[in-house]
């Protein structure tokens, strides 16, 4: 998994590429945990249009990052979602706890 990060005022977005499972979301955790204690940002958006795969680790990192957010009193958004986390995300509920937007979406 490849993890592009960059800052807009006060959102924190996060690109992720390739594939999300237990293998790849071990460090990108921390990393990811670190940006947002540092940057304390009010929105975090995670864009996953380019995931080629995600398994419940990947889920777990995603469901994880809103926790973070959620205690910093922050929002967070998924941008974009490929097809299969789209999936994966609705299969587990998750779309109930956090936004799922696209980019042609204007009413965020």
């Amino acid at each position: 998994m490849d993890l592009t990060v960059w800052n807009e005022k006060d959102k924190l977005f996060l690109r992720l590429s390739g594939e999300i499972d237990h293998h790849a979301v071990k460090d990108t955790r921390k990393e990811v945990d670190d940006l947002i204690a540092k940057n304390r940002p009010k929105t975090l958006i995670m864009d996953l249009s380019s995931i080629d795969f995600m398994d419940s680790s990947g889920l777990g990192f995603v469901l994880g990052r809103l926790r973070k957010m959620n205690d910093i009193k922050g929002n967070m958004l998924i941008l974009n979602p490929a097809k299969r986390a789209e999936e994966m995300l609705k299969m587990a509920g998750a779309d109930k706890l956090v936004k799922i937007m696209r980019s042609d979406d204007h009413s965020a």
